[in-house]
């Protein structure tokens, strides 16, 4: 399937979280710039960085921001060098928001072990297991990017 397909199926309550998450690893996802930098907002004590899995979902964030007027410059990137090489380099806790304008199409991946690295694992200290099977951590924060908000006020 693709990452589409895995978080619709996660969400549905039919899909299972290791295969999301290697789809996601898998996938070259859409990440907006701005001042040549990845955006990102900040919600929950987390910074999470925008990613879309295609031109459209990246349009419809756009739109939902009433930012749709002009062109927007984004990278594309392997969902891994996300993962593995971008987040262990940013300050503080950090996460990825999927499709973040797209309501029930979106996935947040928090920064627990089983998902990041357990150097940017916010639960490193106290998870005893690691690795691919952990990835209980996006269950309890799914349906949180509904309230990430198309990062309005806290975009950087």
């Amino acid at each position: 399937m693709e990452l589409t397909e895995e978080i619709a199926a996660f969400r549905g309550g039919g899909g299972r979280p290791a295969r999301m998450l290697g789809e996601f690893r898998r996938a070259t996802v859409l990440a907006p710039l701005a001042g040549g930098e990845l955006m990102s907002g900040a919600w929950g004590g987390v910074r999470w960085i925008y990613v879309f899995t295609g031109e459209e979902a990246l349009a419809r964030f756009a739109l939902a921001r009433g930012d749709a007027g002009r062109e927007w410059e984004y990278a594309a990137i392997l969902g891994a060098r996300l993962l593995d090489t971008v987040i262990p380099r940013v300050d503080g806790p950090t996460g990825i928001a999927v499709d973040v304008a797209d309501g029930e199409r979106a996935m947040l991946l928090p920064p627990v072990v089983g998902i990041v690295p357990d150097e940017a694992a916010v639960d490193a200290d106290s998870t005893s297991t690691s690795g691919a099977d952990s990835t209980s951590g996006a269950d309890s924060t799914s349906d949180a990017a509904d309230s990430v908000d198309a990062g309005r006020e806290t975009d950087r």
